[in-house]
């Protein structure tokens, strides 16, 4: 039983260093995200997202019926939203990953007091 306590022990202490790595490496992950999208920040990041793509779909609808028809290539702002778009949307993918992996290592931290407290009270339990 003592042997099991201290299996259990350890795998809090595993769970514990795995969520301070999840959190630290997600914000960096943030951090990184904000370098890159200079001078749209992150808080202004959806609305500026949902802003490109509304000119990208009016540019779009005008545009898309000579280019489907063979009469016209698409324009350079068309491209150039296109491109805005792409590169914003991923950021926002990007951003909610980092939130995913801050929160794992949020729950895991927990988990892995709650183990290793569990371990602990084990080996107690097992020593009285």
């Amino acid at each position: 039983m003592r042997v099991m306590a201290v299996i259990v022990a350890i795998l809090g202490l595993a769970s514990l260093v795995f969520g301070i790595l999840f959190v630290t490496q997600a914000a960096s992950a943030e951090q990184e995200v904000a370098d890159t999208i200079v001078p749209v920040t992150l808080d202004t990041l959806d609305a500026t997202y949902d802003a490109v793509k509304a000119k990208a779909d009016a540019i779009r609808a005008a545009e898309e019926p000579q280019i489907q028809a063979g009469q016209a290539m698409p324009s350079a702002m068309y491209n150039y939203l296109s491109g805005q778009r792409t590169s914003l949307a991923l950021a926002r993918t990007n951003v909610g990953t980092a939130g995913f992996v801050r929160t794992t290592g949020i729950i895991n931290i927990f988990l892995g007091l709650g183990v290793i407290l569990a371990g602990l009270a084990l080996l107690r339990k097992d020593s009285t």
